[in-house]
């Protein structure tokens, strides 16, 4: 937030993704949200590069001998490198493998939240469900950012990805029903009742998976990938173009191995209360996003006979702001 802005006191929700950094806030009746790419794009250190940078307002930080340029800025860059970004998180939780990671989301928070408004604001976030019941390192994840947000005066509260999409679609069915987020990193899947959770997990196979291994396919590289899957790919069958293929073939191993492990995952749930009623389904995330992806899941589903009767199945109507969302309207009560 800049310095002509009112202080904001309110509570605030903050979607920690592994691609993109959402934060909601509310302004009377209205969701106000800010994004920032969750990536980061090095250059070599020189006195001029870092004045440049300055000069054009670039996120950046010093580290060393490297630039580490920060968020949309580093995507810019990197298109005028012909090169990658790369990402502080992997999976939903801080890449161990980047030594930028921590800094780098440090960095964006701050961007994006600013210094508390006041003592005691509070901050809900997100984190991701364990994958096949394993940590998988989000106790450390969580805390980072617990810390992160406290050393901007923030008071904390992580909330698992799939219980906020719960919390941002579900309201008119009393926050019962299964909420879906399809990320990047993860598929992160809630069955909940009455806003209590009951089951959920994540599976790894999502948009992160579409990209690499369409980029193994066709050679070309997986940030163009993602780029164009998220601006004009259309879902519709194999078209006799190399990537149209190439994407088609993994989201629909991503659609299937989702509805897969929906199906396996409430059968297998031991203590599952009794649904007389019928519940809702909705998907958010921007791995939805393509047109096509809901026809091809809905099909997927129908085959399945899930062990839950389904009232509707529905994309949220803002895929890329239903977490953030959710965890706002969560700190609002």
């Amino acid at each position: 937030m800049s310095g002509t802005e009112e202080v904001y006191t309110q509570p605030i929700g903050l979607d920690v993704g592994t691609s993109r950094i959402v934060v909601a806030r509310a302004t009377g009746k209205k969701y106000i949200y800010e994004a920032q790419l969750n990536a980061f794009f090095t250059l070599p250190y020189s006195r001029l590069a870092e004045s440049l940078m300055q000069r054009e307002n670039v996120l950046h930080q010093v580290s060393r001998d490297e630039i580490v340029v920060s968020g949309n800025d580093a995507e810019r860059l990197a298109e005028v490198f012909h090169a990658e970004t790369r990402r502080p998180m992997k999976e939903g939780v801080l890449n161990p493998q980047e030594p930028h990671a921590l800094d780098v989301v440090q960095s964006l928070v701050a961007k994006l939240l600013g210094k508390a408004g006041g003592p005691g604001q509070k901050v809900f976030f997100s984190i991701p469900a364990p994958i096949g019941g394993r940590e998988g390192g989000i106790r450390h994840h969580q805390e980072s950012i617990r810390q992160v947000l406290a050393e901007l005066g923030y008071e904390a509260t992580p909330v698992e990805e799939g219980l906020a999409v719960v919390f941002g679609e579900l309201s008119a069915s009393n926050f019962s029903g299964i909420g879906i987020s399809c990320g990047s990193g993860l598929c992160n899947v809630c069955l909940a009742v009455l806003s209590v959770p009951v089951l959920s997990f994540s599976i790894s196979k999502a948009g992160d998976f579409i990209d690499s291994q369409s980029a193994l396919v066709t050679g070309d590289v997986a940030t163009r990938l993602r780029v164009q899957k998220e601006q004009g790919f259309r879902l519709n069958g194999m078209n006799g173009s190399r990537v149209n293929n190439a994407l088609t073939v993994y989201y629909d191993e991503v659609i299937e191995n989702l509805v897969k492990s929906l199906k396996a995952s409430i059968s297998a749930a031991p203590k599952l209360p009794k649904m007389t009623q019928a519940i809702p389904l909705v998907l958010a995330g921007g791995t939805v996003i393509p047109d096509g992806f809901f026809e091809r899941f809905r099909t997927a589903l129908q085959g399945s006979e899930l062990p839950v009767k389904l009232s509707e199945v529905r994309v949220s109507t803002e895929p890329l702001n239903s977490t953030a969302r959710g965890l706002l309207m969560a700190a609002l009560c």
